[in-house]
Parts: structure tokens; sequence; C-alpha cells
């Protein structure tokens, strides 16, 4: 029987923590993330669990530790956000081609400058090609579950990925929502214990980590990542119907709001894709056929899924909460309206960019959006590529 709660973002993170208890946590604070391991650090002085809690001097060092815990055979997580995540560029990178199966809670915030602490998706969207698998949450209860299936998915011996679980700061680290947490037990049972085939503290099998690779050999183990990639597409999949076995809680590549019979379409990421919902409901009574796709996944990025999810509407927004200055559009633009022309879907598609350093959405934008595409549709206007949403005149 689930457990009614009412949890922030942050709460709900700390407490799926709190039920695998994982054997190392390293971490420096940084908002907003800071409240989660501070309060993984408050169970483990309360003796609630027995992670290893390892304060360190920077996010760098805090990737560095929680690699080599990773490496030595200990079931290893971090927490951190924007500048914290870019302290940590390089060592992404090492996790990724170490084939570390750890987990970072990634509470998404903008990278400065100017300095700004609030929401946006530059610091994950930057780190998109490091090689980790990257999972974005709508609400807490998605974080809660999202980081549940996080160690399922990282620790598979057909993946062996770093796993990013991403919310969106203070929209949803800091929100009060009401939550069902599923009981520890189960979620012990479902996560399991680590039992990792290769280590660095086994004596039976010595083993290098992070070894130079020469020419000869660096393209093979890019190729080896990829396959890697590849594979975590099908067990996502088969964590998540296990995991709706326990939870009773359906997850997917994405979701499809009202999307069947819809003639326009907005895809976004994160929690915006509430508000989003708010307006379709408005516009659907209203007669006007509006519908959804958020997508969860994001790495391994399931473009063929998308195109085929896409392939009936008039005109499709893709908003982006990153700019990536290509002149090409966002990093979700990009790729969504890449997997449509492969796929050979020929819709009218647009790219607009919204909530950046945390410009408020709003319904009323999302019903701007969805205005712009049914004139996109009936062709009274020219479609407007990289339009930003909400931009002060």
């Amino acid at each position: 029987m689930s457990i009614r709660e009412r949890m922030s973002g942050n709460e709900a993170v700390a407490y799926a923590i709190k039920q695998i208890n994982p054997d190392v946590m390293p971490a420096f604070p940084i908002t907003p993330s800071t409240e989660i391991p501070q309060m993984v650090s408050t169970f483990i002085a309360n003796g609630e669990i027995d992670t290893e809690f390892i304060p360190v001097e920077s996010e760098h060092s805090s990737m560095s530790a929680t690699m080599g815990a990773s490496a030595a055979g200990a079931r290893a997580l971090t927490a951190t956000s924007s500048c914290g995540l870019a302290y940590m560029w390089e060592l992404l990178y090492v996790a990724a081609s170490d084939r570390l199966p750890l987990v970072l809670a990634l509470v998404n915030r903008a990278l400065t400058g100017p300095i700004n602490i609030n929401c946006d998706h530059s610091d994950s969207m930057g780190a998109r090609d490091a090689g980790w698998i990257q999972i974005y949450a709508e609400n807490n209860q998605e974080a809660y579950d999202n980081f549940i299936q996080s160690f399922r998915i990282s620790e598979h011996p057909d993946v062996m990925l770093p796993f990013m679980a991403c919310q969106d700061g203070f929209i949803t680290s800091h929100a009060v929502e009401n939550i069902e947490l599923i009981e520890t037990d189960k979620v012990k049972a479902f996560v399991g214990d680590y039992n990792p085939e290769n280590y660095l503290l086994n004596a039976e099998m010595p083993m290098a980590v992070g070894p130079y690779a020469t020419s000869p050999f660096y393209m093979e183990t890019k190729m080896n990542q990829r396959l890697a990639m590849k594979n975590a597409k099908k067990v996502i999949l088969e964590v998540a119907a296990e995991f709706e076995k326990i939870s009773g809680r359906k997850y997917g590549f994405f979701e499809e709001y009202k999307l069947d019979d819809a003639e326009v379409a907005i895809v976004i990421m994160g929690s915006a894709a509430g508000t989003t919902k708010d307006a379709i409901d408005a516009l659907r009574a209203k007669g006007i056929k509006a519908g959804l796709l958020k997508i969860r996944v994001f790495r391994p990025f399931p473009g063929e899924e998308i195109a085929e999810a896409l392939k009936n509407v008039k005109a499709v927004a893709i908003l982006d909460r990153a700019e990536s200055f290509s002149a090409c559009g966002g990093p979700v633009g990009s790729e969504v309206k890449a997997a449509m022309f492969d796929a050979g879907v020929n819709v009218k598609a647009v790219n607009y960019f919204y909530g950046i350093g945390g410009r408020d959405y709003t319904v009323e934008s999302a019903t701007s959006v969805f205005e712009d595409l049914m004139k996109i549709a009936d062709g009274s206007m020219e479609p407007e590529n990289f339009k930003y949403v909400g931009l002060r005149k």
C-alpha cells in the first residue's frame, strides 16, 4: 500500500536515496540542490542509513570521489546544479567513458552569466553529449520515481553508463506537492543489491580504470559507449514496466497528452508540461484540438518514436529551455526536427525558447504558442523559428 505524503522535489529525491541506502555520497553544496546532500547527511547522522558521506571542497572533487567509489565497487551518487555541473565537466566524460554506473541528482539551474540562480536547462543541455543517460521530471512524483529507477538502469550489464536524474530548480525542487511513496522494503527489493563483475578492489581480477587510449583503441571505446546508450532504450522500458508493478505508475520515453487526435502540438520537457496541459484543457473546451508530447528521456534520444507520435499533427512547436546559439535552434528543437526529417514526417515545425533564466511560463504563454500553431497550420502565418516566448518588449 502506497504512503501518501507532502514533499518538495528535493525531499522526494533525498527520501528515495534514504530508501536505496547507497554506499557512498560525496557532495558539495550549490543552490538549488543543496538540500539533497543536507537531508541525506541528516539521515546518516540520525543512524537511519549507513551511507558514507564525503564532504569535499568542490564539485570537481565530488564527481572525482563519486567516480572513485564507483570504480572501487560501491554504489555511489552525488548531486549538483548549474555551475557545479560545469565544474565537473571533464569528469562527466571520464565517468561515461569508464562505464561507471553512478547517479547524479541534477537540479536544473541556469548557467552564469549573467549570474542567475533560477531554472533553465542550460546546465544539463550543455552536457547532453557527455555520454550520460538523462531523464527529466515534470513534478515531484516523477522526480522520486525516476530516481528509484535510476540505479537499475545505470547498473544493468548491457548499459553501465552514468545516469543524470533531472528536475527543475525551485519549481519542483522547493515546491511542496502531494506524493505517493513506495514502502521501503519494496524499493529495496526493486533496486536490489549491487554486485559489480569488475571493480578495483577485486584482488582476484586486477584491472585499470581510465587508462590512456591511443588512436587504435579510442574510437572503439566511443563505439561501445554508443552501443550501451542504444541498449539503454530497451532497459529503460523494461525497468519502467517492472516499476509499474510496484507503483501503478506507467513511464515511457515520453508522455502523450491528448495527442491522438491533435492537430497542433507542443513538445516540451520538465515542469512546464503541467502548465501546457492546463492550456490544452482550456483550448479543448473551445473545440481546439491541441496536444502535448512531454519528453521524459532525452538521452538516449527516442527520435524514431517521437517522429511516429507527431506524424499526424498539422503543426508542432518544440520548446527549449536552453539556448544553443547555433542559429539552427535549441538542443531539443534541433534533435526533434532532425528525427522528423529522417523519418519522412512532413509536419510544419517551429522551435521556440521559453523560461530562460527562470522567466515565467504561464498558461497564457502556452496558449500564445498554440495560437501561432493554428495560424501556421491553416497557412495564415509563416512559421517564425527561434522565437522567444514571454520576451519583454
